[in-house]
């Protein structure tokens, strides 16, 4: 709850108020504890508090109990003994402007990004490529850069892969060698992203992340809730939006230098799901966006069940800690409880291990920076509830906050423009045609080759045959006439033989 007097957000109470001074929400804020200990309240009571002083709120939805904010809370005999014991005084319960967005488009307005946006670099870090292929794949950039070939979408990026690849003779002296196992691995990686919904999400119209910057008619910062609770099955899409979008403020804030209150805050739940299974350089992505980020004024909250479920580069940039219960069955448990306490500036008043181990639901060990950006002494302090309802409203109830949005229309219909998919298949077409007019005009040309040829071996075989005849011809009249002379010359004998006359 926001303290308009204190300029402070009341989280908990404990031996007295616990406040988040709003200056120092910027150096980020851890949110732990088991399942069940009370993490989503404290992170509603958190967003609620900067969307009273004005402040802009993301929250990763993956559970679905965050939709109940858009509707006042309702009041139960558990909140009602806190609110007495905490002796919280004019306190109600009130609906907050909530936003809904969705990478699968199902449960509010789609979210997206083209591929040229995302850019070479980080795309090779999220696909978890080598030095060889992240290479070649700035290559493919390049090459698409310099021929005016978009790529806003996986197709765009398969497509131009596989023309680098099949033209590699052609860009080695340019470029160097583009070895064909190369841009298999690559279209390999890609593949993984495309069977984890990566197809819906690299696209047009790309979400414009000024659109979070927004507030209500009374001033309050609005509260964009992306609904994930299929997203997060599919960690490395999980993680390719959430790092584009870190990386994408960072560019696009100017630097902020000390402000009174953050210009955004953003909240993670299931913050493990960025770092599970994630590539070392992915890691590294995070940890270094984490660590510049607060310069443009954004703060950055992660909720999850144990603090060692964040690598020790981004525990090292949290300031403000509320770790709720913790359980430890197991040695290995045992150990995580002790480096969760020892996390915490000691209180003299209580043992912080065995704190951790009697929270009861609601209440946690809460340490938060002081005016001077020093971590304060642990307390042990119950959370205050929510003003907003906790219950989770209908898909259609969503779906009508969704059709009153100021953004609807904005995001929903997906384009898909003349890109270098497209461009590619026409260049295809056009040599398949080609190719197609050449081979007709080359057997053509070969049709009309044999077509003389046999002509002319006509013309020779008739003029053989003309030649035969007339030689046989003269011989025949040789023939002839020596027969014909024999004949006379015997004629003559015979009949002078029989007139007597001597030969």
């Amino acid at each position: 709850m926001y303290i308009p007097a204190e300029r402070k957000i009341w989280l908990a109470t404990g031996e007295g108020p616990v406040y988040l001074e709003p200056a120092l929400a910027n150096r980020h804020g851890l949110i732990a504890g088991a399942t069940g200990t009370g993490k989503t309240v404290t992170l509603k009571v958190l967003a609620e508090g900067f969307s009273e002083m004005g402040v802009p709120v993301f929250m990763a939805d993956v559970k679905g109990d965050l939709t109940g904010m858009c509707r006042p809370g309702v009041e139960t005999g558990h909140i009602r003994r806190s609110i007495d014991s905490m002796g919280l005084e004019d306190f109600s319960y009130t609906a907050y402007p909530v936003r809904f967005f969705d990478v699968y488009g199902k449960a509010g307005h789609p979210v997206r990004a083209t591929v040229s946006d995302m850019g070479p670099e980080l795309l090779a870090r999220l696909l978890d490529l080598n030095e060889t292929q992240s290479g070649v794949l700035r290559i493919v950039f390049r090459i698409a850069d310099e021929k005016g070939l978009l790529l806003l979408d996986l197709k765009d990026l398969r497509a131009m892969v596989q023309y680098v690849g099949d033209n590699a003779a052609e860009y080695k002296l340019t470029y160097g060698n583009i070895a064909a196992q190369t841009v298999g691995a690559i279209q390999r990686a890609l593949l993984r992203l495309e069977d984890e919904g990566g197809e819906l999400f690299f696209g047009e119209p790309m979400l414009e992340l000024a659109d979070w910057v927004d507030w209500d008619g009374e001033g309050r910062g609005v509260m964009n809730i992306l609904e994930c609770a299929e997203l997060f099955r599919h960690p490395l899409l999980y993680a390719t939006f959430m790092l584009w979008m870190l990386t994408e403020l960072y560019a696009m804030l100017p630097e902020a230098g000390d402000l009174d209150k953050p210009k955004l805050v953003f909240f993670f739940d299931e913050a493990h799901l960025l770092f599970r299974d994630a590539p070392k350089a992915l890691v590294q992505q995070v940890e270094q966006v984490v660590r510049l980020i607060r310069s443009k004024g954004v703060s950055v909250w992660f909720i999850t069940q144990k603090p060692n479920d964040l690598p020790d580069s981004v525990l090292s940039q949290i300031g403000n800690r509320v770790q709720h219960g913790l359980r430890a069955y197991t040695p290995a448990d045992q150990k995580h409880l002790r480096a969760a306490a020892q996390a915490f500036r000691v209180n003299p008043a209580f043992d912080t291990e065995e704190a951790l181990q009697a929270l009861g639901t609601g209440e946690a060990l809460v340490s938060m920076l002081d005016a001077k950006g020093v971590p304060s002494v642990v307390q042990r302090a119950g959370i205050l509830p929510p003003r907003s309802s906790m219950e989770a409203v209908s898909e259609a109830e969503i779906a009508e906050i969704v059709r009153q949005s100021p953004l609807y229309g904005k995001y929903e219909r997906e384009q898909d423009r003349r890109s270098a998919y497209e461009m590619l298949a026409e260049a295809r077409e056009q040599e398949q045609k080609q190719a197609a007019e050449e081979a007709r005009q080359a057997a053509a040309e070969k049709e009309a080759a044999q077509k003389a040829k046999e002509a002319a071996a006509r013309k020779s075989s008739s003029a053989r045959k003309t030649t035969g005849r007339r030689r046989q011809s003269a011989l025949q009249k040789t023939v002839n006439s020596a027969a014909t002379t024999v004949g006379r010359e015997i004629g003559k004998r015979i009949v002078r033989g029989l007139f007597g006359i001597k030969l």
